[in-house]
């Protein structure tokens, strides 16, 4: 038996991973964050057990949040003009949702993962050290 009884449960293998989707209409009593409309237009608080689980692992959640809204790229930055260029890797986590980016910046700093919030909607990991960090906590999309 299930967490949620009579629920539509599937799995796909992935890369790496198994995909497992869940449907039912009873996901707001296990997930009360999650229900109708924008995430961004409704608070998104853990319950004290989430709270428990995130405060004890905070890489797995930072994994699937910069998995799902986030990316690593190369920037590029040129000290003055006619200067070399240099390039170097970066994190962006992007979401609406206050309460998601703090969920974010939250993990970060519980692993010690320096960060700024470079818009209203923007959390950006740029320090070499902790672009290393986060390297190791989010590994590569699949």
């Amino acid at each position: 038996m299930g967490v949620v009884p009579s629920t539509s449960v599937s799995t796909v293998q992935r890369t790496g991973c198994v995909a497992v989707k869940s449907f039912t209409k009873h996901w707001h009593r296990l997930l009360p964050q999650h229900g109708p409309g924008p995430n961004h237009t409704r608070p998104i608080v853990l319950e004290p057990w989430q709270q428990e689980v995130v405060d004890a692992h905070p890489g797995p959640l930072l994994r699937g949040l910069f998995h799902s809204d986030g990316c690593r790229i190369t920037n590029w930055a040129t000290p003055r003009p006619g200067g070399k260029r240099y390039e170097y890797p970066r994190y962006f986590f992007s979401n609406k949702s206050a309460d998601i980016l703090g969920l974010c910046a939250a993990s970060l700093d519980r692993l010690g993962i320096a960060h700024r919030q470079s818009r209203a909607d923007t959390i950006s990991v740029a320090r070499r050290a902790a672009v290393a960090a986060l390297d190791e906590v989010v590994g590569p999309k699949s």
